[in-house]
């Protein structure tokens, strides 16, 4: 009996065909499905007739376990634990993307994780709503399919059903990362290179954060950024982002007013929202107030030792009018006020007084990373 085909334009992808496809692999099929590196067979791991059939399918070692591969990022705590900072920086760079993680198993072991770039994967696995493994459609040792042809032609009849999508975006196997020791380990070179790799994984990442991502956040990602390159520092990555925002708001008139002054252009600036992903792989988490530091631990607690106050790292003479700590170059502050108040909706004046403290504070923030 022949396996039954889905020809799917990318163009213009019919639900129907993705939700048919998704309810086999619930229900315990297998099924080949595109990704933008080679085409794989996808199973419910969850079903353990279903991945038993899978190894004696691909001629595959029992001992050699299948990457999982989700459709959003968050889904990795599901399977992981003791994720590395090395490994969120690298998920934010390359997924969804041609990257397998190896990280260490949530219950013992390791485990392999991926987000394909490919929008008919990504919408099968999550219609699916399951734990899916999706190892390369070929005989274990024989070359990975770049096409539906080359993918179908050794299954064909063996297989539930099988997505014809033409050939993939890019032909070439993920890279396979290991994080569950230092330093990380490349084992196989694939679409994205090593070098790449290892460049990500080393940066080191400050990450300022406050309400609106629209003003001080904005100003102190701004001057750190133009400290770093006056310094000649390559290696240091400068994020901004809010607690409560509108994904897209560009920066306030003040805010780029302000920056322009210092030879700072911040037009093109959209805001982002501070989720658990962009704190977790963050080296440095600056906050304006106490109670985004109270958020941040709530979203990713295990950045307790990572957060800090951006006052913390102003010396202060005195306060202004304004409720605003002067300060100086110096040691760490010791004043009970470490919050830097919100400016929108307040006088030029106090934007000038509030940018005054961040430029100072990231002054010695510049200095120590």
């Amino acid at each position: 009996m022949k396996t039954r085909i889905l020809k799917i334009d990318y163009l213009d992808p019919e639900e129907k065909f993705l939700k048919e496809a998704a309810a086999v692999l619930a229900s315990g099929g297998l099924v080949i499905i595109p990704t933008e590196t080679v085409y794989g067979i996808a199973v419910n791991a969850g079903n353990k007739k279903s991945l038993q059939r899978l190894y004696e399918l691909k001629g595959r070692p029992p001992d050699k376990p299948f990457s999982y591969h989700i459709e959003k990022a968050s889904r990795v705590e599901e399977f992981a634990r003791g994720i590395p900072v090395a490994a969120y920086k690298l998920m934010h760079k390359f997924w969804p993307g041609p990257l397998t993680l190896i990280l260490k198993h949530r219950n013992q072991g390791t485990v392999g994780m991926r987000m394909p770039d490919d929008e008919i994967a990504l919408k099968v696995i999550e219609f699916a709503d399951s734990q899916i493994v999706c190892p390369s459609a070929n005989i274990s040792g024989s070359p990975a399919p770049k096409n539906f042809q080359e993918a179908i032609a050794p299954f064909d009849g063996r297989v539930d059903l099988a997505i014809d999508a033409g050939a993939t975006k890019l032909g070439e196997e993920s890279t396979v990362v290991d994080l569950t020791s230092q330093p990380l380990r490349v084992v196989r070179e694939g679409a994205i290179k090593a070098e790449e790799i290892r460049r990500v994984s080393a940066l080191k990442t400050v990450l300022f954060i406050c309400t609106g991502n629209s003003c001080r956040s904005v100003m102190a990602e701004g001057l750190l950024k133009k400290a770093m390159e006056e310094n000649g520092r390559n290696d240091v990555e400068v994020l901004s982002a809010g607690i409560m925002m509108l994904a897209g708001m560009g920066a306030s008139s003040q805010t780029q007013k302000l920056l322009q002054q210092e030879g700072i252009d911040v037009s093109g600036h959209r805001s982002r929202r501070a989720d658990k992903e962009i704190i977790s792989m963050s080296d440095f988490i600056l906050v304006m107030e106490k109670p985004q530091e109270e958020m941040v631990l709530r979203l990713a607690p295990e950045v307790k030792n990572r957060v800090f106050l951006l006052k913390e790292f102003a010396n202060p003479v005195r306060n202004n009018k304004f409720g605003l700590a002067k300060i100086s170059n110096g040691a760490k502050i010791k004043d009970a006020n470490l919050n830097i108040d919100d400016p929108i909706g307040r006088s030029p004046e106090f934007y000038a007084e509030t940018f005054s403290v961040i430029k100072q504070a990231v002054q010695r923030v510049a200095q120590i990373i």
